[in-house]
């Protein structure tokens, strides 16, 4: 699966920071030229500041930016001040995380440590996260009372898959309509996350695709909750995607078909070998006009 492949991330990213006026990076450099290109797209005052992931709560720069634009509204809307002792126990559940994701899969802890920069972590109520394509490297997080380790990293994986779409679809193109386009009715399909409900096209196919990982980083921990809960709801949503197929780009129906492809036969094997087969790292741009 190409949207999970370390190699093809790696590419994807050098394509873009390319597109946007860089230099191609070699990989060592990768982190640093994607964190510039990044603050290049944010709005002023939020670049990013430092390496590794910069954490911040209810009242960083951040969190307001997303209030006073309505971004992430639901997560927002409840968000009580934090003290200190509840901020160094998130943060001590992150870091147990990030080693939680690399003991998984080496290849999921390096989207996270390439493709986030800022993590903003709430006490609102709305346990989850959420993630923006115009917020490139930023992810919010509000974790519920009883989450473990585990609830932590997969909820870190999942908002960084949601990142690396949108990558690339910047690069490659997913759709063959805008975002606005694909909120209309007739081009909605059923939820993977959302059971039974009908969303855009573009979140319909982000929600099947971050199943994925979860479903996997939960095998791996000996667990099936998420397991038996989307094996059947992928399959259906992967039915209802590929109803809409003539909207899809060349590129966009190759990622669906290998998504519909691990929907119909839930194989953790295929996933671990997707995060490091190297013949998944190149996706020839020509193929995708």
């Amino acid at each position: 699966m190409h949207m999970l492949n370390s190699g093809h991330l790696v590419t994807s990213v050098a394509r873009l920071i390319r597109a946007r006026g860089g230099k191609v990076p070699d990989l060592d450099n990768l982190p640093e030229a994607y964190r510039a290109m990044a603050t290049g797209l944010r709005p002023m005052g939020l670049g990013v500041q430092s390496e590794g992931i910069n954490i911040a709560y209810e009242d960083s720069p951040w969190a307001k930016h997303c209030r006073e634009n309505g971004i992430f509204e639901h997560i927002f809307v409840g968000a009580s001040e934090t003290d200190g002792p509840t901020r160094e126990a998130w943060d001590e559940n992150v870091h147990e995380a990030l080693q939680c994701i690399a003991d998984i899969h080496p290849g999921l802890r390096y989207m996270v440590d390439l493709l986030v920069t800022d993590l903003i972590i709430l006490n609102s109520g709305a346990d989850g996260g959420g993630s923006a394509s115009q917020m490139p490297g930023v992810i919010v997080m509000s974790p519920g009372e009883k989450w473990g380790t585990l609830d932590y990293a997969m909820c870190l994986v999942h908002e960084s898959l949601h990142l690396s779409l949108f990558v690339l679809d910047k690069v490659y193109g997913t759709f063959t309509l805008p975002s606005v386009e694909l909120e209309k009715d007739q081009y909605r399909a059923l939820s993977a996350v959302k059971i039974g409900q009908m969303r855009p096209l573009d979140k319909a196919f982000h929600a099947a695709a971050v199943t994925v990982p979860l479903m996997y980083m939960e095998h791996r921990c000996g667990k099936t909750a998420l397991v038996d809960l989307y094996t059947k709801s992928l399959a259906d949503a992967c039915e209802s995607l590929e109803g809409r197929r003539e909207f899809f780009t060349p590129y966009g129906e190759m990622l669906l078909d290998e998504l519909a492809a691990f929907g119909k036969n839930i194989d953790f094997d295929l996933i671990e070998r997707s995060i490091t087969d190297s013949e998944l790292a190149v996706y020839e741009l020509a193929a995708a006009s």
